[in-house]
């Protein structure tokens, strides 16, 4: 095949070229340029080495934990008493700490979480203005008014060692240093005890992730508690203390431990925690345990607390107490969550030998949604992530309906999403409610198991459990409207200003949703979709979680691990996805047609002649057609070039090609006479982030061809490129992405010939301005059916099919619930 190109080889053997362009304007990108080849081009191809940290015997250049490997651990033992009546949190702890560094420490950081909540901390002074442009609302106001005057905050009233001897400490914002009278030294213990309160938000006005939600109806309250005691802070082989202030975004950086909770709440309360209930015989009725048991083997959720109990217990005030306790092991925190108004579900689950109570808690008003999904969605994650990942390892899994939209902690997560009052709910809020579920569950992977830095790294916890979030939904029911995965969804994110690098700081993130949630969970669907497929992808994702679980990683240990169990460079794809704000955009700069000329004379000649014939006639060569020439009016004036053919191939021609032909061998004769097409496609990198080139060929016959192309087509020049296609068949266009699996932020360039991409627009009518208050005052006046209506509109703007909307708006009393104890039996 080389002969086609050294011409020296077969010097009268030629190409007719036709050249059909696909021009395409380059787009600017918003990216910062990365380090210059000797080319001056970005190297998108460089080794991110100089950014990952050079591995130890802590941590090794394959991404496994080292030989060496060694990470804290904290015990703690703690009382809590929530007070109903001033929304109050009183506890005291013992934290008994386990120094497994290779170095003596002279003090412990504890992280203060709730004073965040303190009047001018930093979260609050820098807060940027709200817009108060032309108008506000009466719950911004009242929020901002909350935020300046709530006494929150910890009250700390004692720190001491395990004999009661007082010890030094100093708070720093949301951290204290407690100093140790002599260092720890590696592999030994310390325990210190620390008594403290503080005032509970109200979640209304006090946006967080934890606090109490008050019911004007009935006068209960629904508590969610959160951060709630004194944490140790993480000390690590990479960075020592975690010393980085909690401003609210960071999530939290924490050490493995066991936990035994007491926690005291009025007597009529049921009480969700993390970790396995202990007395059980003191706090639940006969009844409830009964119940509990024959849920074990349920095969449908089984009601532990009714309805109808739940709205009972919800009139009672008790002036008593009773005190939960609960015991987790080897979880890096601990939430609760407790409350009168609660309904109690519950189904055992087999998650591979483990036997796993998967519970809801919610209040009526979150029926009938919550009795129909939660418990299930509990149960789907775990079956969907453990194969992913590993067999979830603790016996508990809850989910919690209360003011927290959506938050995670070991074994309990909060979630919010309610049906309307009228028990109806749009599938909005359905797909809402199940997403949130399979989300905060799925949290028990990442970050509470495989344990990663989420005041340093989002991405880590967010991103992955994104990714496995669309997994989960995908596995729940066809054309589940997923919001994050789909390559697709991210190009307007990925094209837009104002971006920073995955790879930012928490609280520096811009756009956070897209940038922490959105983007890497795309990257991770087209890592396994499009370049190491699902098989490699699958094998070293789940290495990953394997490796990892119960320890601590950093983003250099996915990378490199992700590298050495697929067996692929993935630098480039870490390099433009993770440390660049390039986007993807893939342009056909044009198409090139070349075809073996045979230099017969009688084949060109006829070639010449048929387009010649196809070849339209000039504007004034039309119009000068009818006009009488000279030559006609005396004829003899022509000669020999009146007649003359140029395309008439002469004797001569006829020999010397005739001893070309003869001078070849049988091979090179049917070479020239080959009818091959060799079209050389050029692809040119609008958005600068290199990608695989997947591209569908489509031929006159009807017949089409995928050209996948590995990204390292780019390595020696990331901005344009060509490819050449050998064919018999005659091209009739090219699509790039068509199965839209890049993310490729513009459609409009991928096409040749190029096509017309429409968009549209809306028309509307001008309205004159009127009274607010009139607006108001006719805005509560609209019917039950005109608020119908709006409903509607949300359910359409979900994209739903409208039988699938109308479905997702049950009436309540067609709505399953779980069985009652009655009925399972």
């Amino acid at each position: 095949m080389v002969v086609f190109f050294r011409r020296s080889s077969l010097p009268i053997l030629t190409f007719a070229i036709l050249v059909a362009h696909a021009v395409c304007e380059p787009v600017v990108s918003q990216a910062q340029p990365r380090p210059n080849n000797k080319y001056g081009q970005t190297d998108d191809f460089r080794q991110i080495d100089q950014w990952l940290p050079t591995p130890n015997k802590y941590r090794s250049a394959s991404g496994m934990p080292g030989p060496e490997y060694w990470q804290q651990r904290a015990d703690y033992k703690i009382d809590v008493r929530l007070d109903d009546q001033n929304q109050k949190i009183t506890g005291s702890e013992t934290i008994d700490y386990h120094n497994h560094a290779p170095e003596p420490l002279g003090f412990l950081w504890i992280q203060l979480d709730q004073n965040i909540f303190e009047p001018g901390s930093d979260a609050i002074a820098t807060a940027t203005a709200p817009n108060l442009s032309d108008r506000a609302s009466f719950n911004t106001i009242r929020s901002l008014l909350a935020r300046e005057s709530f006494e929150g905050g910890f009250k700390i009233h004692g720190v001491t060692d395990a004999e009661g001897g007082p010890l030094k400490y100093t708070i720093v914002k949301t951290m204290m240093r407690i100093d140790l009278p002599t260092p720890l030294p590696p592999g030994e213990s310390t325990t210190v005890k620390i008594r403290f309160d503080y005032l509970i938000n109200d979640s209304k006005l006090i946006h967080a992730r934890t606090g109490y939600e008050f019911f004007e109806k009935d006068g209960n309250y629904i508590y969610e508690i959160a951060h709630w005691y004194p944490r140790v802070a993480a000390f690590t082989d990479y960075e020592g203390w975690q010393n980085k202030q909690f401003l609210g975004r960071g999530e939290f950086t924490l050490e493995l431990g066991d936990f035994e909770v007491r926690i005291t709440a009025p007597e009529d309360h049921i009480v969700a925690a993390t970790g396995v209930l202990q007395n059980g015989e003191e706090v639940l009725t006969e009844t409830q345990r009964q119940r509990l048991e024959k849920a074990k083997t349920a095969k449908e959720p089984v009601f532990v607390v009714t309805p109808e109990e739940a709205l009972k217990n919800q009139k009672d005030r008790s002036k008593q107490d009773k005190t939960w306790v609960y015991h987790a092991e080897n979880v890096r925190d601990f939430a609760w969550a407790s409350s009168r108004k609660f309904i109690w579900d519950a189904q055992g689950h087999d998650q591979n030998e483990n036997p796993v109570m998967a519970m809801s808690y919610y209040p009526n008003e979150a029926e009938p949604l919550w009795s129909k999904y939660s418990t299930h969605a509990i149960i789907h994650t775990l079956d969907v992530y453990s194969r992913y990942t590993f067999d979830y390892p603790y016996p508990i899994a809850i989910s919690v309906n209360g003011p927290v939209y959506g938050m995670e902690y070991p074994m309990i997560c909060f979630n919010g999403p309610r049906p309307e009052e009228d028990k109806t709910y749009t599938a909005r809020t359905k797909y809402g409610l199940i997403s949130v579920i399979i989300h905060e569950v799925g949290h028990n992977y990442f970050p509470m198991i495989v344990n990663s830095d989420e005041r340093q790294w989002t991405w880590m916890d967010e991103g992955l459990n994104t990714f496995l979030q669309y997994l989960a939904e995908q596995e729940w029911e066809d054309d589940y409207p997923s919001k994050r995965g789909e390559p697709e969804d991210i190009t307007g994110y990925m094209r837009s200003s104002g971006q920073v690098p995955i790879m930012t700081n928490s609280e520096s993130i811009l756009q956070f949703g897209s940038n922490a949630y959105g983007k890497p969970a795309t990257a991770l669907n087209i890592l396994r979709e499009t370049i190491l497929g699902r098989e490699l992808f699958d094998f070293a994702f789940r290495e990953y979680a394997r490796r990892w679980k119960f320890k601590r990683p950093t983003p250099a240990d996915f990378f490199r691990t992700m590298e050495d169990a697929s067996g692929v460079d993935l630098d480039w794809f870490w390099n433009g996805w993770f440390y660049s704000t390039d986007h993807v955009d893939l342009a056909i700069r044009d198409v090139k047609l070349y075809q073996i000329d045979s230099s017969d004379p009688d084949e060109e000649a006829e070639r010449k002649r048929q387009e010649k014939d196809k070849r339209r006639p000039s504007l004034s060569a039309e119009r000068n057609e009818p006009l009488q020439k000279r030559i006609d009016l005396f004829p003899g004036l022509k000669d020999f070039y009146n007649d003359f053919d140029e395309l008439e191939v002469t004797e001569d021609s006829r020999k010397a090609f005739q001893k070309f032909v003869e001078s070849l061998n049988a091979e090179e004769k049917q070479l020239i006479r080959r009818k091959t097409n060799f079209y050389v496609l050029t692809f040119e990198n609008v958005g600068g982030l290199v990608m695989p080139i997947i591209a569908e060929i489509r031929y006159t016959d009807g017949s089409k061809q995928m050209l996948e192309i590995p990204a390292e087509i780019w390595r020696t020049n990331n901005k344009t490129v060509s490819k050449l296609v050998i064919t018999d068949k005659e091209l009739d266009r090219i699509e790039i992405d068509p199965r839209r699996q890049l993310a490729d932020t513009d459609a409009s360039n991928n096409f040749y010939p190029p096509r017309i991409v429409p968009s549209r627009f809306k028309l509307y009518k001008n309205k004159k301005s009127s009274n607010p208050m009139r607006k108001a005052n006719e805005a509560n006046k609209k019917s039950d059916a005109e608020k119908g209506k709006e409903s509607s509109k949300d359910e359409a703007a979900e994209k739903k099919p409208a039988a699938k909307a109308e479905a997702a708006k049950p009436a309540a009393a067609a709505v399953a619930k779980p069985a009652t104890a009655e009925a399972a039996e």
